[in-house]
């Protein structure tokens, strides 16, 4: 059965709007492990839109689960993530202007530059896991890295208007995921999963975790956090 790492940025997102200290992803998180989380996700991008450095510290003395830390392959928030010690850094690709991330790394265009920041992360014993799209030879650029895992870019899937359209994107996540498995790299995936789509995703052989936030927190926002965190949970292990 798939782990469920939940992504409380948009928590975060929340408390931003005003400028204030509410709603708390430190509350969040907690709640979340109460739901039956089995990690719990924050990107820290370098305009500090949403988390900020103070949720990472605190989420590192309170979180009795994994924490994962999303960050674009940067010198600063590398530094951070030296000194946090997250149990998992997955880098992703950032631009200032996007909503949400858009698309996977291009690990082959900055290989040289993505080499450089996962050998100082495994150096401090930080496991790496790249967000890629479902693509072989991204995942054969991840393995000649020497990454513990990736992340499948699930946004595609997750976007498709037509049965037909879902159908294609989904043979190519259970393509690559099996591709990815096959070569000894943990398989997560992640990027617009819902309780609607989520159970197909789930139930592709060798799914290691999922990576959810936004449906988390829009349920969260009726139903109550740690309810939305179950919800999901079961949805996942069925």
């Amino acid at each position: 059965m798939p782990l469920l790492g939940v992504n409380i940025d948009h928590v975060a997102t929340v408390r931003e709007a005003r400028k204030t200290n509410e709603p708390d992803p430190i509350h969040a998180a907690v709640l979340a492990e109460i739901g039956g989380a089995d990690s719990i996700t924050v990107h820290l991008r370098e305009d500090r839109r949403h988390i900020q450095d103070r949720d990472v510290r605190l989420l590192r003395e309170i979180s009795r689960v994994g924490l994962n830390l999303e960050m674009a392959v940067s010198d600063e928030i590398t530094k951070i993530a030296l000194n946090l010690l997250p149990d998992q850094v997955t880098l992703v690709p950032e631009r200032r202007e996007e909503v949400t991330t858009e698309g996977g790394l291009d690990v082959k265009t900055h290989l040289a530059r993505i080499r450089q920041c996962v050998d100082q992360l495994q150096g401090a014993g930080i496991a790496v896991s790249l967000f890629i799209d479902p693509d072989l030879s991204l995942i054969e650029a991840a393995k000649s890295l020497g990454v513990t895992a990736i992340e499948l870019h699930t946004g595609a899937y997750a976007d498709a208007q037509t049965t037909k359209e879902t159908e294609i994107e989904f043979d190519k996540l259970r393509e690559a995921g099996q591709f990815a498995t096959a070569q000894g790299l943990l398989l997560n995936m992640g990027h617009g999963l819902t309780y609607r789509n989520v159970r197909r995703i789930a139930a592709i052989q060798g799914v290691h975790e999922l990576n959810i936030g936004h449906s988390i927190v829009s349920q969260a926002v009726l139903v109550g956090f740690e309810r939305a965190v179950r919800e999901m949970k079961q949805l996942v292990t069925l």
